[in-house]
C-alpha cells in the first residue's frame, strides 16, 4: 500500500506547473522577420524566381511560399514566411506572412 501511493504522489508532482522566475522571453526575432507591407507594387505581376528573391529581401522572410489555386497547405503557423498568392495564370495576387 506504502508503494502505491509513493507512486501517486511522484506520479502527481511530475504533472505539477512549474514556475518560471527571472526574466520574461521576449519575442523571437524570427516572429517579426516577416512584413509583406512593402510589396504591393507586384500585385498582378508574374510570378518567378527573380521576385521571389526581391520579396523575399523586401519582405525580410526566411522562406517564401508559392500557393496557387486549388493547392492544399499546411496550416502551421511561421511568422518568419512569406506566402505568395498566385492565380491560375500564375500573376501574384496577395501576400501574406504565416
Amino acid at each position: 500500500m506504502r508503494i502505491v501511493l509513493a507512486a501517486a504522489l511522484l506520479a502527481s508532482a511530475a504533472c505539477t506547473p512549474v514556475e518560471m522566475r527571472g526574466e520574461t522571453p521576449s519575442a523571437s526575432p524570427v516572429a517579426a522577420a516577416c512584413n509583406p507591407a512593402s510589396l504591393g507594387d507586384l500585385v498582378g505581376k508574374r510570378a518567378s524566381d527573380a521576385r521571389a528573391d526581391v520579396m523575399q529581401t523586401r519582405s525580410g522572410a526566411h522562406t517564401l511560399r508559392w500557393i496557387a489555386p486549388n493547392t492544399a497547405v499546411t496550416m502551421d503557423f511561421r511568422a518568419d514566411r512569406l506566402n505568395v498568392y498566385v492565380d491560375a495564370k500564375g500573376r501574384i495576387e496577395r501576400f501574406t506572412c504565416a
